[in-house]
């Protein structure tokens, strides 16, 4: 159905607003007028601890989080908003550094609740004309879930039939007491949820209904009887209730949840939650009351349609856990043309006004529509990338904005496959196709599994019922999400979309049972560790793995490639070893190779013993000899890769591991390798005791190589130059680097970068070719940014890369590969905001690069600055790099994409930002020029 006709039909049906409210609990006032009469604060210290709705607006969300920042906007707009108010996030960190374990002595919100009850025209606590709110939780970055909400707060024996009384409707009312009397028990005193989830089941079972609309008040009645028996102790005083309510919220912001949500999603722990206090909406009165939620645009594919669901007949919590699965809002405009009206246009006022999709939550009661949130909806990867080309097509967004509107680290997804169209496949389900891209995984039950499998190297399929909060680590470890409930816009689905995970969600049909560890699809037992494919495209659900195929050809993608390539100051260059590695890295836009590593050209099955006779030479001449085949196989691999790379740079690092790592170390392999290089097993084994090294990674490598067999470098450098005379005499465009690796002294580069030199030279005027190849190092010791301006100093080295992953090692004193062992521990003790080794410790290891930075252009201005670790390819240390004016990044080939999306978003940040103060002036001047008294 149309808007158009929509809205005609709604002219003609308008029952909804000609009711009468006489018998009902619906609110005088959707806004919060300014209440003279009402003090502004009563905090002692004259601390603003609560805000009124219309006291805040959406420029707040550090201090009112942004569901009460964005509650406060819509207010401003006049939309049909709920009284409310909020506590800050302020006040929440008070809480927690008073450590008392109760409200922090200087909060004071009953200034506040009585506005709330001048607002609606009811009364907290009074059962005649009960104020009943939802207390909620609200941080400044979106957590969908992961944080503690209770509805319905206010109710107790007496009131619940103070609501009989008014309303006549007691179904309403013990279906709500019975909700209350759950969620409280859960989220303020921590009981668990099965023992009043089995007594539901239980009075399902012996009544034969499967739905909870199915029981009527009677048996509503029952379940709070029984409720009340699992927990006697839920307060009969609602401010106590809002207390205890307030306290949850504030608690959870540290609940594992939370945590782990914030690790992944980079969300300091600093920053706490608000708590908004809501005057209830109700959507489970009666069949004209419902609840849903909706976004401006399809968060799945992009599409600029207005989507979502509803559920007619119930509360917000069923929508968004998966209990009954919802419509879509098409039926909404069916049922409720006026309302649907009202509601399409509202959603089209924010998308406009916030200049991005958004989510909407949403309650209809008795034909009133409230809106109870909205913010910028979590969408995929292709989601983000198509609604923000279209909105630059639209006129609504520059660029600029619009590509700051892409989750860099999302964008992956263009570069995995897709299911090929063409491969066999058998299919055995099919459910919503909640979020886009293709899984294929062993099936796990369990969160904890899903996490611990992954850690292992496996893919899992997380198969659950639904999904709740508690599963996020699960959902985090899996390669994809499938669900037998929920809708588009549960639990699993939100969650999974801001994930960039592919989920399919209300799989018709499915039967899990976590206990057995099945899933069911029609006549097909899938049990735990059997291989399936989910596509979250379309909802399909296949056995075993399907063959698949590149998403990266997407026109909207390439566009926002463009724009970040446009507009971004730093290159983006690779990390690659084979030719293969570098063709695959120049396709996804690398400008250059900024780190070939030398040795992983010799660990080839057929090449490593050629090292191994190298490494086990008993004198110099023995390893020349061994060393001239080792310059074949690298003079070959690096003209290869010089050819791949013509017209770009190539940095080749040498040798940097330690030697041993080359050698055998079984009796058995020893024995192996003494026949292929013809040597006693005894000399392999006194040679392998020679290199044992206590601690590698600050042993013998790097140029400590270069000092004690000079003659390593020198073959490096000779096959360097002959590859790249053997590629220029070709017609190409060589343009090979050498990189001294692990320098802690400048005392090291003035010993080797003559040698280096020299071997070039020679082979140059061998070959009668003149070229260019620079000598630079690698930075990757505390010491060697301590020193960085002597370094400079040293004739001939003319560039700087710094590789973050062993300074990183080296700056904090971890070894990358065993800190996995503890760091997640870390991380949930909120030790750590991020692990150093994903993001770029800005404040210890950057501290350092600043420095080396400082000291380093003191001497060469124009000297060139790169880095080559990993931090290269993750958005957020981009933009520090970007910030301090590297002339490059370097990363993994498939994260080059992703590195030049965030160099242009780095970029684009400080555009719109000086738009921004741009824009501000221009209307400042304007402003004094309108403004007698202000230019006078």
């Amino acid at each position: 159905m149309t808007v158009a006709s929509s809205v005609a039909i709604s002219r003609r049906v308008s029952r909804y607003r000609s009711r009468k409210n006489n018998r009902d609990l619906s609110m005088k006032s959707q806004v919060t007028p300014v209440k003279t009469e009402m003090p502004t604060s009563s905090s002692p210290d004259d601390t603003k601890r609560v805000f009124l709705l219309n006291e805040g607006n959406k420029d707040m969300k550090m201090l009112l989080g942004g569901k009460g920042a964005n509650l406060c906007e819509m207010v401003k707009l006049e939309l049909p908003v709920p009284p409310a108010f909020i506590i800050t996030t302020d006040t929440c960190l008070e809480y927690f550094r008073e450590g008392t374990g109760d409200l922090p002595a200087g909060l004071d919100y009953e200034y506040a609740l009585k506005t709330l009850e001048v607002d609606t025209g009811k009364a907290f606590g009074d059962p005649k004309n009960p104020l009943l709110v939802s207390v909620r939780s609200g941080a400044p970055a979106s957590m969908p879930g992961m944080m503690d909400t209770v509805l319905n707060l206010g109710l107790n024996d007496e009131i619940v039939q103070g609501i009989i009384d008014t309303t006549g409707n007691e179904r309403f009312a013990y279906d709500t007491y019975r909700r209350f009397l759950n969620m409280y028990s859960d989220v303020v005193m921590d009981l668990s949820k099965e023992p009043f989830e089995e007594v539901i089941t239980e009075i399902k079972k012996k009544k034969g209904v499967k739905l909870d609309l199915e029981l009527d008040a009677s048996d509503w009645k029952q379940v709070v009887e029984e409720f009340k028996k699992i927990n006697p102790n839920v307060p009969q005083d609602p401010r106590e209730q809002l207390r205890g309510a307030v306290l949850a919220v504030f608690k959870s912001w540290n609940n594992d949840r939370a945590i782990r949500y914030r690790s992944y999603n980079g969300i300091p722990d600093s920053w706490g939650t608000a708590v908004s206090v809501q005057a209830m909406a109700y959507g489970n009165m009666n069949d004209e009351c419902g609840t849903g939620v909706a976004f401006s645009r399809n968060p799945s594919t992009g599409e600029d349609k207005f989507f979502g669901e509803f559920l007619p007949n119930a509360a917000g919590e069923d929508v968004v856990a998966g209990i009954r699965t919802p419509q879509p809002l098409e039926e909404m405009a069916k049922k409720w043309p006026e309302v649907y009206g009202e509601l399409y246009s509202y959603q089209d006022k924010l998308e406009k006004y916030y200049g991005d999709m958004q989510d909407i939550e949403f309650t209809v009661e008795n034909g009133r529509l409230y809106m109870l949130q909205c913010r910028n909806g979590k969408r995929t990867a292709k989601a983000a990338v198509k609604i923000a080309v279209d909105m630059v097509k639209e006129g609504t967004l520059t660029p600029a904005e619009a590509l700051l509107r892409i989750p860099a680290n999302q964008m992956d997804f263009f570069l995995h496959p897709t299911l090929d169209p063409k491969a066999d496949k058998t299919k055995i389900g099919e459910g919503l196709p909640a979020s886009p891209g293709a899984a294929t995984g062993k099936v796990v039950f369990n969160p904890d599994d899903a996490e611990v499998m992954a850690n292992v190297g496996e893919e899992v399929i997380l198969v659950r019922k639904e999904t709740t909060p508690e599963d996020i680590h699960g959902m985090k470890s899996a390669v994809g999400v499938l669900t037998a409930l929920g809708g588009m816009t549960s639990h699993a689905a939100v969650v999974a979309r801001g994930m960039g995970k592919c989920c399919v969600s209300g799989c018709t049909g499915a039967e899990v049972d976590v206990r057995a560890k099945t899933l069911t699809l029609g006549d097909q037992v899938i049990k735990e560790n059997d291989i399936i494919t989910i596509d979250g495209s379309t909802g399909d659900v296949y056995l075993g793995s399907v063959e698949r195929r590149s998403a990266a050809e997407d026109g909207d993608f390439q566009a926002v490639l463009e724009w970040a390539d446009e507009m971004r100051e730093l290159k983006v260059l690779t990390n690659a070893d084979t030719p293969e590695q570098a063709a695959t890295a120049r396709s996804l836009g690398a400008q250059g190779i900024g780190l070939c590593r030398t040795e992983h050209m010799f660990f080839d099955p057929n090449r490593i013993n050629a090292m191994r006779a190298m490494i086990v030479s008993e004198d110099k001449p023995e390893r020349l000899e061994h060393l001239e085949t080792l310059s074949e196989f690298q003079r070959s691999d690096i003209a290869a890769m010089l050819k791949e790379m013509d017209g770009l740079p190539l940095t080749i690092r040498l040798l940097d591991p330690p030697l041993h790592e080359f050698l055998p170390h079984s009796e058995e392999e020893m024995k192996t390798v003494a026949e292929v290089v013809g040597k006693p097993v005894s000399v392999l084994e006194d040679r392998v005791a020679q290199l044992k090294e206590v601690n590698p990674m600050l042993g013998f490598r790097g140029c400590r190589l270069s000092v004690v067999y000079p003659e390593i470098t020198e073959m490096q450098a000779r096959a360097v130059a002959a590859a790249a005379a053997k590629c220029k005499k070709a017609g190409l465009d060589p343009r090979a680097e050498i990189m001294v690796p692990v320098v802690s002294t400048s005392r090291e580069l003035d010993l080797i970068v003559p040698r280096i030199k020299a071997a070039v030279n020679d082979v140059l005027a061998q070959e009668g070719v003149e070229l260019d190849i620079p000598i630079g190092t690698m930075i990757e010791l505390p010491r060697a940014c301590q020193t960085a301006d002597d370094i400079v100093k040293i004739k001939d080295v003319r560039f700087m890369s710094f590789g973050t992953n062993d300074l990183t090692q080296s700056v904090w004193g971890l070894s990358r590969d065993d800190a996995v062992k503890f760091m997640g521990r870390y991380s949930e003790q909120g030790l750590l905001d991020n692990d150093p080794f994903e993001r770029f410790d800005e404040h210890g290891v950057g501290g350092l690069v600043k420095l080396a930075l400082t000291k380093a252009r003191e001497v060469d201005p124009d000297v060139k600055v790169g880095i080559c670790g990993e931090h290269g390819g993750e958005p957020g240390s981009v933009a520090f790099f970007h910030k301090h004016k590297f002339n490059y990044v370097s990363c993994s080939p498939f994260r080059v994409p992703i590195a030049r999306i965030a160099a242009g978003q780095a970029a684009a940040a400080e555009l719109v930002a000086l738009e921004s103060k741009d824009k501000l002036y221009r209307e400042s001047i304007t402003n004094v020029k309108l403004n007698p008294k202000l230019s006078g």
